[in-house]
């Protein structure tokens, strides 16, 4: 959990999702931790951005440690770890959106093409006769000159444009071995994997707290596991000034989006609104919320999650200010109250 030195559980998005608990959990903490793990199994199967993940990933991992450990055995254990290693630094350069659309870039024979146009005319524009030469001066002529150079000159260059998925370049044109490019292939797969998680990691725990606070305090709490489910559930949202911790945060702001669509505090009418106690009492009784907070788990990732639903209200009610630690006073200070520069 957030902020403890206690890993309760770990949730893995295959078909169906495989979860491991901790063997010594309390009783209240399994149950929490149950009900915390279909929130992440939901998330999962639902979210936009997981919708092209592999749901037999677990089987192709243990394929690749099986061509990993050959290769250790064939090449030397030192050599392969260290060539993993190296691509491991370069994982992140990935194009995350790669499984969700297909980049086109043009051909060569059209870039050739467009070249041989652009030294034939080199931005000569129609005139005929006399109105040539105020039509085309020769200032203009040397500047489109000028300019198409510049172009084959880029165009000259590899790759031509720069490339997004970096491992993708490398696995196509550096010069490896078949057995580094298969490691390349292997470390760029998982990396996919697990990007839509660094993606939506404040939704993702945000959606799953929410469903465990709801299922145990509705369902599945007993009174006499009341005070250790308050002391380890609070414990997991604990925040401290300057440090963002994504439970509280997602869970929160889930909240705060079902609050208001269940009170109609949105739209036009509302945000026109400048009074705080008006805005305060605001109820159109819409009961719109638990409608809008699955249509934001499956939509949504964190980047627009925050953009679109964290207000000017929702930071200030959260104190989510930006922080300074004062040597002096040996304590953390605001330092800024401004909303734009908290979202940003």
């Amino acid at each position: 959990a957030w902020g403890l030195h206690r890993i309760y559980e770990m949730v893995i998005n295959t078909d169906p999702c495989y979860a491991y608990l901790l063997a010594s959990n309390l009783d209240v903490d399994q149950k929490l931790v149950m009900a915390h793990v279909y929130g992440h199994a939901d998330f999962f199967k639902n979210n936009l951005w997981f919708a092209h993940t592999n749901r037999q990933m677990l089987d192709e991992m243990a394929n690749h440690a099986t061509r990993i450990s050959r290769y250790m055995d064939k090449y030397g254990y030192e050599e392969v770890e260290a060539f993993i290693d190296r691509c491991l630094s370069l994982e992140n350069l990935i194009d995350i959106h790669q499984p969700s659309i297909r980049r086109l870039a043009a051909r060569p024979q059209e870039r050739q093409e467009d070249a041989h146009v652009a030294d034939a005319n080199s931005g000569r524009l129609r005139a005929s006769g006399y109105m040539d030469s105020f039509i085309n001066p020769p200032e203009y002529l040397a500047e489109m000159r000028q300019r198409a150079a510049a172009e084959r000159q880029r165009e000259k260059q590899f790759p031509v444009e720069p490339q997004k998925d970096v491992l993708l370049f490398l696995l196509e044109y550096a010069p490896l071995e078949p057995w580094q490019q298969d490691i390349v292939a292997i470390v760029r797969e998982e990396a996919l994997y697990f990007a839509p998680q660094r993606q939506t990691k404040i939704m993702n725990e945000g959606w799953a707290s929410f469903w465990h606070s709801t299922i145990m305090t509705r369902h599945a709490l007993s009174p006499d596991e009341l005070i250790d489910y308050a002391d380890h559930h609070s414990g997991t949202l604990a925040t401290s000034p300057g440090r963002l911790n994504p439970y509280k945060l997602g869970i929160e702001l889930l909240r705060d989006v079902e609050d208001r669509w269940n009170r109609g505090a949105f739209g036009p009418e509302y945000e026109a609104c400048t009074s705080q106690a008006e805005r305060a009492r605001w109820d159109r009784k819409l009961g719109l919320g638990r409608e809008k907070i699955f249509e934001v788990r499956r939509i949504y990732n964190d980047i627009g999650f925050i953009d679109e639903f964290l207000t000017r209200d929702f930071a200030e009610a959260q104190q989510l200010f930006s922080y300074r630690y004062n040597r002096r006073a040996r304590r953390y200070e605001v330092e800024s109250r401004d909303f734009d520069d908290i979202k940003r």
